[in-house]
């Protein structure tokens, strides 16, 4: 049995191994790992307390999917509610669908029983308002959602603006950037895959990056492995960089080659806006692997022969970057 996490997975870890020990499914270790990460009031890019997008509303992506029937769940930009990825489960539980977003997923929420609260913590507030207010003349931001946003969002999702201590308040990026990634393997070997996020900081209302595109963010299939996938969530989805490297293993490539091509594909991406990329994998024998595109990143894992997770660092992959050049 084994747990692979991004490092903002310390939280939740060892729950989700406990689970897996109590003889609980690599579903339920999943979510029950990704759940203490979401009320994590110490985590900006997940759950409660996740940085807003550009009109100061937390709205929250999440997916999982099972790696032995491939049955999957996934919800988009849903606001209040603290846990998406229990809700992405009941989901996947309940209907012939597999994606809700926005008020749909609000409704769905509401009718499985799901408890509503606020998401924006006081501490999250300020920073989205000192972060805006760099960009605002005077008086504008009373006026936020009367203004055109798009013409906002360049400046206030630049990666140079976005590394700033400001935006991290003095703790690492890659430890708080955006969006946790959980993998386990059960006693049976099943895997299982979920993702949780509040998504990109002041994001354009309504956007959705790869946390809950099945194949982008998130895959898993128990004959050959599974990938989550953290960073700029465009890029995924353009490159279906989860499915990617689990179809490489199903090539018979090792994990490292399979996280390496993935890697390649991303820097094969055209246009203006490239920037960072972190993925943790496992393969079908419970061997996990973890890859990035920034230097010094790193990721957990926790097998049940431990009594705390390891952290290691991620494979280097370098890719081309860029932000607005033609």
């Amino acid at each position: 049995m084994i747990v692979v996490a991004s490092t903002n997975g310390n939280v939740g870890i060892r729950e989700s191994m406990r689970v897996l020990k109590a003889g609980g499914s690599a579903m339920d270790a999943v979510e029950a790992g990704i759940r203490l990460v979401e009320s994590n009031p110490e985590d900006h890019s997940v759950g409660f307390s996740g940085y807003p997008n550009i009109l100061g509303q937390v709205e929250l992506d999440a997916s999982i999917m099972d790696g032995n029937t491939l049955s999957t769940g996934a919800v988009g930009a849903i606001r209040g509610y603290e846990h998406p990825i229990s809700i992405a489960r009941k989901l996947m539980e309940s209907l012939p669908h597999v994606m809700l977003v926005s008020e749909g997923a609000e409704r769905f929420a509401a009718e499985m029983g799901f408890e509503k609260t606020e998401l924006l913590d006081d501490y999250a507030r300020t920073v989205w308002k000192q972060g805006l207010d760099s960009l605002l003349a005077p008086g504008e931001f009373e006026k936020l959602d009367q203004l055109t946003l798009w013409r906002l969002i360049e400046a206030a999702s630049d990666p140079e603006r976005v590394n700033s201590d400001l935006y991290f308040a003095n703790r690492k990026p890659e430890k708080d950037a955006g969006t946790v990634n959980f993998i386990a393997m059960d006693g049976k070997g099943d895997i299982c895959t979920g993702v949780s996020t509040s998504g990109w900081a002041w994001k354009f209302p309504g956007r959705l990056g790869d946390s809950p595109v099945i194949g982008a963010g998130n895959y898993a299939h128990n004959k050959y492995g599974a990938a989550a996938c953290t960073g700029m969530g465009e890029m995924a989805v353009r490159a279906s960089t989860a499915r990617s490297i689990v179809l490489y293993m199903k090539m018979g490539k090792t994990i490292e080659e399979a996280g390496e091509m993935a890697m390649m594909d991303l820097d094969e991406l055209g246009g203006r806006y490239l920037s960072r990329m972190n993925i943790i994998a496992l393969d079908r024998y419970g061997k996990p692997a973890a890859f990035t595109n920034m230097e010094g990143a790193s990721y957990l894992y926790m097998t049940d022969e431990m009594d705390d997770p390891v952290e290691k660092p991620r494979i280097f992959i370098e890719t081309h970057t860029t932000w607005n050049e033609n």
